[in-house]
């Protein structure tokens, strides 16, 4: 197992989190029963469930073994399985990491939108990860959560790239689909990276058990030690 010392402060970050969101909560006057999470919980990932009839439960495999490599690669402590969230839960202003993927249409709802970018206002952030598909759709409703943001492509020598292991040319290319280079796209919130999005990289399905996309070795570690540095990007700071 690699050591971190630098992961010695997530725990201030994640109750720094979460109080901003609590006193979001307040002023805004959204009911919820979230709570503070204590220093010694596990790290959780919540996966959106969105409607429009997008499968947001594509590479049903891939997220409990990123945990699994993220644990034996890191002293990051994990959950096995990724936790499921509706954006519309209060549930959401809990989790400090979110994921989302898929193949076809991402609609939120407009109570979705406003409560998605209060998550964002108060520190949450967003891994999007296209599964050819979700594109067009999800900068669509990106559009209508953070109106003033555009996506720009995050700088190759940008910490994301650098946190635990080295991609000095940005994500790993896993699948072809269009034949475009794979892109790390960010969108930002007074100057605050909170949602990064991986396109044309296919990193769920680098993810995935080796027998559901039999990709050689190589690319699945490609796409886990991406995963892994985002994590670990994210609880370093997010700077």
């Amino acid at each position: 197992m690699i050591p971190i010392p630098a992961l010695a402060h997530k725990h201030l970050q994640s109750f720094t989190f979460i109080s901003s969101l609590l006193v979001l909560l307040i002023l805004t006057n959204i009911e919820t029963h979230a709570q503070p999470i204590d220093g010694n919980d596990p790290f959780r990932i919540g996966r959106i469930k969105y409607g429009g009839g997008g499968d947001w439960y594509s590479n049903s495999s891939s997220l409990p073994n990123l945990l699994k490599f993220i644990r034996e690669q890191t002293d990051i402590r994990t959950v096995s399985e990724e936790d499921v969230i509706e954006l519309s839960n209060p549930r959401l202003f809990g989790m400090p990491y979110l994921y989302m993927n898929g193949h076809g249409n991402v609609h939120l709802t407009d109570r979705e939108v406003r409560q998605l970018r209060k998550y964002f206002v108060a520190g949450g952030f967003l891994h999007a990860d296209d599964n050819y598909g979700m594109d067009k759709s999800f900068r669509r409703e990106m559009k209508r959560v953070l109106p003033e943001a555009e996506f720009v492509e995050i700088p190759f020598n940008h910490p994301i790239y650098h946190s635990h292991f080295d991609f000095p040319a940005g994500p790993p290319k896993i699948h072809e689909h269009d034949n475009k280079p794979a892109q790390g796209l960010g969108l930002f919130l007074d100057g605050k990276m909170v949602v990064y999005y991986t396109y044309q990289s296919d990193l769920g399905d680098g993810w995935e058990d080796p027998d559901v996309h039999k990709d050689p070795p190589a690319k699945r570690m490609a796409a886990l030690r991406m995963g892994c540095n985002i994590i670990v990007w994210r609880l370093r700071g997010g700077d």
